[in-house]
């Protein structure tokens, strides 16, 4: 009797045993349990840690709450202004509400990627080329909302969007290169001419200031000489004022001026008669009678 008393318990230890073990579930720190009774859905979610469920009655669902990175792949379509590019992007979001996430969508991931590349398309569509290479802020705030709006009822939250890369033709990469030249050119021809002005107009007040005051002139030139004799040549560079040259050509006295060529008198000729030349006289000859013979017998 006793026996068989220990061979019942026994049994009863093992089977409380398995099923403890088929019904103990553990639900990770960055998980919830979404458990289904016979195909409905229970209203309470199970938090992390342990978990016992009925076997085979229950079945239990984790669903990660951690924020997702998903990149989108490179899509390519025409901007606003007509230009073809290809434009990648990735998007960060997370489940809020596992349920939802589990019974209102059949493939959350997916569903969110599709999303995405639909957006992604609909926005390069939307916008101009350089709002895409340099207003990129913007341009994710519009995209994080388009795939927002949606996923709400599937229990999830878009956290960040952002485009990575812009891809364009290798036409449009010349062309812009040589925009920026021609820009980087005008801007120094500008700055040249700017330059001009302002030393034109130092010049112009220096000059004033010259022309009040002789001796300054004369102090410039020995300044110059010392920079030019400061450098190690044979050559010294002395300035010559144009005054002085101007002075010394009034000064000097005017050369006489060459005597003229003796000039021949011709003899004058005198006219000679203009004979009047008649056309010459032509001959009249005799018509010779017809059937005469000429000739000597």
């Amino acid at each position: 009797m006793v026996e068989e008393l220990v061979t019942a318990g026994v049994t009863l230890a093992s089977v409380g045993v398995v099923y403890a073990m088929a019904a103990a579930r553990v639900v990770k720190q960055y998980e919830r349990g979404v458990v289904f009774r016979l195909g409905r859905l229970r209203p309470e979610v199970r938090g992390a840690g342990f978990t016992m469920v009925v076997p085979f009655v229950d079945k239990l669902r984790k669903v990660n709450m951690q924020i997702v990175t998903m990149p989108v792949p490179a899509q390519e379509g025409i901007t606003r202004d007509n230009v073809t590019v290809r434009v990648d992007a990735v998007v960060y979001f997370k489940v809020v509400d596992a349920a939802d996430a589990l019974v209102q969508v059949e493939d959350y991931r997916f569903a969110v990627s599709q999303m995405a590349q639909t957006s992604l398309r609909s926005i390069i569509g939307k916008s101009d080329l350089d709002d895409l290479l340099s207003n990129r802020e913007k341009l994710n705030q519009g995209l994080e909302l388009m795939i927002d709006s949606p996923s709400i009822g599937w229990g999830v939250q878009i956290d960040r969007v952002e485009i990575k890369d812009v891809s364009l033709p290798e036409t449009m990469k010349r062309s812009m290169a040589r925009q920026a030249e021609a820009d980087r050119e005008r801007r120094a021809r500008i700055i040249n001419a700017d330059a001009e002005l302002q030393a034109s107009k130092k010049l112009a007040e220096a000059a004033e200031q010259m022309s009040e005051q002789p001796a300054a002139l004369q102090l410039r030139l020995l300044q110059t000489v010392v920079a030019v004799a400061a450098e190690k040549n044979s050559t010294l560079v002395l300035p010559f004022p144009v005054e002085l040259l101007r002075f010394l050509e009034r000064a000097a006295p005017a050369a006489p001026a060459a005597p003229a060529a003796p000039v021949t008198p011709v003899a004058p000729v005198a006219p000679q008669p203009v004979q009047e030349q008649l056309p010459p006289a032509e001959s009249h000859s005799d018509p010779e009678p017809e059937g005469s013979i000429s000739g000597q017998d």
